[in-house]
């Protein structure tokens, strides 16, 4: 399976995805958003505010590797 992870430093959006045309999005997350295709299948996540969001998710990760 082919997935692309791109960064926007601007809008500070985190991108990943798959092959396949967006049919729906839904917010799965306060930030996060899920593209689905035609089958409902998940084909993107689209983090916004993604350098607050991974700072949050990173730290305590870093804190507990240093244990």
């Amino acid at each position: 399976m082919e997935l692309r992870v791109t960064y926007d430093p601007d809008a500070d959006v985190l991108y990943l995805a798959r092959p396949g045309t967006e049919e729906q999005r839904v917010e799965g997350a306060p930030g996060v958003n899920l593209e689905l295709d035609e089958k409902g299948e998940l084909i993107g996540v689209e983090v916004l505010n993604a350098s607050q969001l991974l700072k949050e998710v990173m730290e305590p990760l870093r804190q507990k590797a240093g244990q």
